[in-house]
């Protein structure tokens, strides 16, 4: 069955707009299968290579900016943002990891947090380029309808997930497996760490970045403190994928769903506002304490703990 989990639940996905869904909650599915795209792109680097990235929203900002910059400037449609992105973000990506991946752990993580408030700075100053903090703003939309959006950011996520299978179960995936675990032996063994960590984090900011390119022909405005921000994009990215569970395959689906309805639980809530990301914060520490794998990482040990409720509440 779980052979062919992956197929239904693709099957399952593909006819949920024919439900007769709310345009409000097709957002709020969009925004998920967006968030999970991000996650997965995250997972990659982070879980499985163990390149602790906070600087996601880099790769997310300039594949957003590049479709948004093709139809301010040449006044082409922002779409095509989305394959020039490709190339534009695994460029940037291949700069970032030359400046960043000499650096390890902590060094490192600061060091990708820092690429992507110069990044952020560099977008809001650039006004004749990017339009500084007024932003861009795409004034033709493609379609009024969700539909079409939701299949377009569902491909993604389809490739995405594809992607990162395929290169997890090859060759690259045992050398990014055996960075993570002590890169001083991956070395001693012969394997070129600055290479793989490189690919790892160029294709992980192509995914990425096509999130980005998608989110600004789907919400239709961005500007440098949206697409750069550390807390909205990096942290959220690290906590989705922490709350879902890191270095699985179906972990960034599942964070990405409980983060966004959890989002917009809290926003409706009275006397709560901003303060959600304190909320968020308290989350995670739980999540660290007791699931420390993650949703999908400790399954089984919930599995259990569910097991003897049901036996404990029987016996009473």
């Amino acid at each position: 069955m779980k052979r062919y989990a992956p197929y239904i639940i693709l099957l399952v996905l593909a006819l949920l707009p024919f439900l007769g869904l709310s345009t409000y909650m097709m957002h709020i599915i969009i925004l998920m299968i967006m968030w999970a795209v991000i996650g997965m792109a995250w997972n990659l680097l982070g879980g499985y290579c163990g390149q602790v990235s906070f600087g996601h929203a880099a790769f997310f900002g300039v594949g957003a900016y590049t479709a948004g910059i093709i139809y301010f400037k040449l006044g082409v449609s922002a779409w095509w943002g989305l394959p020039l992105s490709v190339l534009v973000v695994a460029v940037e990506g291949v700069i970032i990891g030359f400046i960043c991946l000499r650096l390890r752990g902590p060094f490192f993580a600061l060091a990708t947090l820092a690429m992507g408030e110069v990044l952020r700075v560099t977008a809001e100053n650039l006004r004749d380029f990017t339009q500084g903090t007024l932003g861009i703003l795409i004034k033709e939309r493609t379609w009024v309808e969700k539909i079409w959006y939701y299949y377009i950011i569902l491909a993604i996520a389809v490739l995405s997930y594809v992607v990162v299978k395929k290169v997890i179960e090859s060759k690259l995936g045992y050398y990014f497996v055996a960075i993570r675990e002590d890169q001083d032996a991956a070395e001693s063994l012969g394997i070129n760490t600055t290479l793989y960590k490189t690919i790892a984090l160029v294709i992980s900011a192509v995914l990425t970045g096509l999130a980005g390119a998608f989110y600004t022909n789907y919400m239709g405005y961005i500007d440098p403190e949206v697409v750069f921000a550390l807390h909205d994009i990096s942290i959220i990215t690290i906590m989705i994928v922490m709350v879902g569970g890191v270095a699985t395959y179906w972990g960034p689906a599942v964070g990405a769903g409980i983060m966004v309805l959890l989002a917009e639980w809290i926003r409706s809530l009275p006397r709560i506002g901003t303060a959600h990301q304190t909320l968020f914060g308290i989350l995670l520490i739980l999540i660290i304490i007791f699931l420390p794998n993650g949703i999908v990482g400790d399954f089984s040990k919930i599995k259990r703990a569910l097991a003897m409720r049901r036996k404990l509440d029987t016996t009473t």
